[in-house]
């Protein structure tokens, strides 16, 4: 599903004269339908640029990046034009960041929906499945229903990872990116994600994650590689 082959990205820092910054040096990676691969490594390795860069939020400096995309095609990241980017996150690509970032004043149910509500192509009874997915996800996700029609901008930093977990897992992709999902999470909240991603894998999502609580790690790799294999010999 993934193909990296000698990717390697380098940032210049304008503010400090032109210097150059090498974060990850020739990066083979290759992640299979059904994979959990759980990115290893202490914090300024560069995994959540990994990430980024599979996600195409940045650009590699070197290298390739190929992604077998949902209609079957190969898209190659370091040529994709911003038309084709937009269409693999929103059929291909999920990602759950750190943070929660959408449109103030949207309900959380219609946060969660969004993806399915776009899918939907203004049919009325899609939508209203869309909405009847949403309430699913965000029961299973613990998120009390007098919060649904509340901006998540309201909510505790608990409950906005929540509903950014539903929203980027509530439509199934081939690919799924996890930036520390569960940073934030409870016992329980955490026992809960861990199911959603073993669903995941289980249905041949290929995921790539990062996780700081090691026992998230364990209960859902697959494989796991040591990003620092990847910093630039000295």
């Amino acid at each position: 599903m993934l193909h990296m082959k000698q990717v390697s990205k380098r940032f210049t820092l304008h503010h400090q004269h032109g210097a150059q910054l090498q974060v990850l040096h020739q990066v083979d990676l290759n992640v299979g339908p059904g994979e959990c691969v759980v990115l290893d490594g202490p914090s300024g390795m560069g995994k959540s640029t990994l990430l980024k860069l599979i996600y195409a939020n940045y650009r590699a400096t070197s290298g390739q990046i190929e992604v077998h995309q949902a209609d079957g095609k190969v898209l190659e990241l370091t040529q994709a034009s911003p038309r084709e980017l937009v269409r693999m996150r929103r059929d291909t690509v999920g990602y759950v960041s750190q943070f929660l970032r959408v449109i103030p004043r949207v309900s959380a149910l219609d946060v969660v929906a969004e993806s399915l509500i776009d899918d939907a192509a203004d049919q009325a009874d899609a939508i209203e499945a869309a909405r009847e997915q949403a309430r699913v996800w965000l029961t299973r996700l613990s998120i009390p229903e007098r919060l649904w029609p509340l901006p998540p901008a309201t909510f505790s930093g608990g409950e906005q990872q929540r509903v950014n977990i539903a929203r980027n897992m509530i439509k199934p992709r081939p690919i799924l990116l996890l930036d520390e999902p569960t940073a934030s999470l409870d016992a329980a909240n955490t026992h809960t994600v861990i199911t959603l991603i073993q669903e995941a894998v289980a249905r041949g999502t290929a995921v790539v994650g990062i996780f700081h609580d090691a026992h998230v790690g364990q209960a859902v790799a697959t494989r796991r590689i040591d990003v620092a294999q990847f910093r630039t010999p000295v």
